[in-house]
């Protein structure tokens, strides 16, 4: 493994115990829950098409980070509805 200069230095704090979890209230946890249960209900479908090429490209992207396609497809959507997509033009 491979780690910078920062990354190393972190875990040789955490390999000789300096490093300890600051903990979260029990409200902070319970707003946590609530927001990640809203974050991941799916109660409503919807059928969309796509071209050939543009499926086998996010099941290829899904692969690789070892996702459903699906999950991607819909992590995606969240993340464009939630202004947290960053459009990266191709660069020729």
């Amino acid at each position: 493994m491979n780690l910078d200069e920062y990354e190393n230095e972190i875990l040789e704090e955490f390999e000789s115990g300096k490093l300890h979890s600051m903990g979260i209230t029990d409200d902070e946890k319970k707003h946590l829950s609530e927001v990640a249960a809203n974050t991941l209900k799916k109660n409503k479908r919807v059928n969309i098409r796509l071209s050939e090429h543009d499926l086998k490209a996010i099941q290829s992207k899904a692969l690789q980070e070892g996702l459903p396609y699906q999950t991607l497809i819909s992590s995606l959507i969240h993340k464009y509805t939630n202004g947290l997509l960053v459009d990266n033009p191709r660069r020729a």
